[in-house]
This record gives structure tokens, C-alpha cells and sequence, in this order.
């Protein structure tokens, strides 16, 4: 029973990163805006959170350095789709291969880096929740990150659903042009949801090479960005199921390491491709139902914008 709450444990852990990317993504998108870069983000983001936290031994400011260079990266993706109606696949491909470049050239020096040691069971169990059987290993000894993503996931439900700001921002991802004619400016408001979008990217990437790792190696992110970018299709751009989705990719994620641990004979290699061929299942599945994606995908998804057009 042991060894499966630690499986839990492991797997919550694992898809809290893909959580706080894929929520990121779905603010974006409802909105219109589809971002590609979410890997480049998320590895500028991972090494200068773990840069800041080697420097300063400060988690916090890890997280914050984290968290700025996603919202900058993604202000100079806003800037050129939102304004300069650059093509967005084109510009977040851009972002992707920039970030990939970027981070490897400025994290050679942090290979060998380490940050400081503690354990993480005593820095982080909740009291007395964290002493019961098997729950308290499983669910009660985790990064504040973690409990945050949830929080963050019911958050973004009530924000869409009951909030006058969260029906603004529905309306122009499904109509800009009548958002504008009724007054609301439609590029500021898209620009503040890739800010956001990019700086919750940028805390996933931080909190993968300052606690989940926590070290340094060139192209750490490994994907993440992409199975976060299908993540929001998989919940058809509904944050509960985002949630849903992202520990079921961790759970899959961690299963490699639990079936190797037991014993089981199964090629390394296999078990390392079983979260990208889950990405790869479930986006095959949600595509032979097409009206499925019509009836939930914001209408003005990857169109541009021009006001007076």
C-alpha cells in the first residue's frame, strides 16, 4: 500500500507541472490566442528560476524569476501576433526553437549546479493531515505548487462562469468583433491573457528544475510544453478536465518508474515513450468526433484581430 501512495504521490508531483502550463494555455485560448512557444517558455523559465535560487538560495525568488521570463517571452509573442498580426503558429514554433537555443546557451554554466538540500517531507507535510495511513504519503506531504494548481483550476472555473471579467474574456474568444463593438478593448485584453498565460507557463518550468527535479540539463522540459499545449484540447478547454487530464499524464509518466522498480521486464525505451504515445491516443481519439471539437473550441481560435477591419 506504501509503494502505491508513493505512485500517487509521484503522480500528482509530475502533473502539477503539466497543470500550471496547460491552465496557462487555456486562458490563452479562450481568448483566441494559441501559443505554440509554451516549451521555450517553459525551459527559459526553468533556468532562470534555477539560476536565481543557486545565486540567492531563495526559493520564492526562484519561482518570481520563473515566472518573468514566461510573461516576457510571451509579451514579445503577444506583441507581434496581437499587434503585427504575425502568424501565431509561425511566431510560437519561433518562440519554441528560441527558448530551446536560449536556455541551453545560458544554463552551460549551471550543468554542475546544485541547489541547496532539504527534505522535503519535513519542509512540506501538513500537520497532522500528513501522520494519517496511506493518505497522508499519498496526498499531504506536497510542494504548496501543487495544492495551488487546484485551487488555481476551481479559481479559473468561478473567474469563467460567475464573473462579469471571465464572460468579457469568453465573449472574445468567441466574437471579437462584436466584444469590440460593444466597447471592450479586444488587444489589450488578449495581451493580458498571454501575459498570464506565459507567466503560469513560466512557474511550471520553474517548479520542474527548482522542486520536481531539481537540477539543471539542457532540454529538461522534454515535451511537457506539447503534451501541455494537447492537454487543452483533451479537456476540451474546460479547467476541471485540464486538471483531470494533467495528473493522468503524470500518472502515466510515473508508471515507467513504478513498473521498473517492481521488476517487470519491459523495454526502458517503451516505458519512456508511454506519455507521448498517450498525447498522441488521445488526440487521435478527440479528432474522430469532430463536431465534439466545433461545439466546445472558442470560435475566434488563431484568427487575428483588427480593429475597424
Amino acid at each position: 500500500m506504501d509503494t502505491y501512495a508513493l505512485l500517487l504521490a509521484a503522480s500528482l508531483n509530475a502533473g502539477t507541472v503539466l497543470a500550471l502550463a496547460s491552465l496557462g494555455l487555456l486562458v490563452n485560448e479562450k481568448v483566441g490566442i494559441v501559443n505554440l512557444g509554451a516549451e521555450g517558455m517553459m525551459l527559459c523559465a526553468a533556468i532562470a528560476g534555477f539560476a536565481c535560487v543557486v545565486h540567492t538560495g531563495n526559493e520564492g525568488l526562484g519561482f518570481l524569476a520563473g515566472a518573468l521570463a514566461g510573461a516576457l517571452l510571451a509579451a514579445v509573442f503577444g506583441v507581434l501576433v496581437i499587434w503585427l498580426n504575425t502568424n501565431p503558429y509561425a511566431t510560437g514554433l519561433a518562440l519554441t526553437l528560441f527558448g530551446t537555443g536560449f536556455s541551453a546557451f545560458m544554463g552551460t554554466s549551471y550543468v554542475q549546479a546544485s541547489l541547496p538540500v532539504r527534505s522535503q517531507a519535513d519542509a512540506w507535510a501538513l500537520p497532522y493531515l500528513s501522520d494519517l495511513p496511506w493518505l497522508g504519503n499519498a496526498l499531504f506531504k506536497h510542494h504548496p505548487f501543487v495544492y495551488g494548481a487546484v485551487l488555481l483550476a476551481l479559481g479559473l472555473i468561478w473567474f469563467f462562469n460567475r464573473t462579469r471579467s471571465g464572460l468579457i474574456l469568453k465573449s472574445i474568444g468567441e466574437s471579437p468583433e462584436s466584444a469590440h463593438a460593444l466597447g471592450y478593448p479586444v488587444r489589450r485584453i488578449r495581451f493580458a491573457a498571454v501575459l498570464f498565460g506565459g507567466a503560469l507557463c513560466g512557474l511550471a518550468g520553474a517548479y520542474l528544475s527548482i522542486i520536481y527535479t531539481p537540477l539543471w540539463v539542457e532540454g529538461m522540459v522534454a515535451g511537457k510544453g506539447w503534451i501541455a499545449l494537447a492537454l487543452t484540447t483533451f479537456a476540451t478547454w474546460r479547467p476541471a478536465r485540464v486538471l483531470l487530464g494533467a495528473y493522468l499524464f503524470g500518472f502515466v509518466t510515473m508508471l515507467q518508474f513504478h513498473l521498473q522498480g517492481l521488476g517487470i521486464e519491459v523495454p526502458a525505451e517503451f516505458l519512456s515513450m508511454l506519455p507521448y504515445l498517450a498525447t498522441i491516443f488521445v488526440l487521435v481519439v478527440i479528432s474522430r468526433n469532430a463536431q465534439w471539437i466545433r461545439l466546445n473550441i472558442p470560435a475566434s481560435m488563431g484568427k487575428p484581430f483588427t480593429p475597424g477591419s
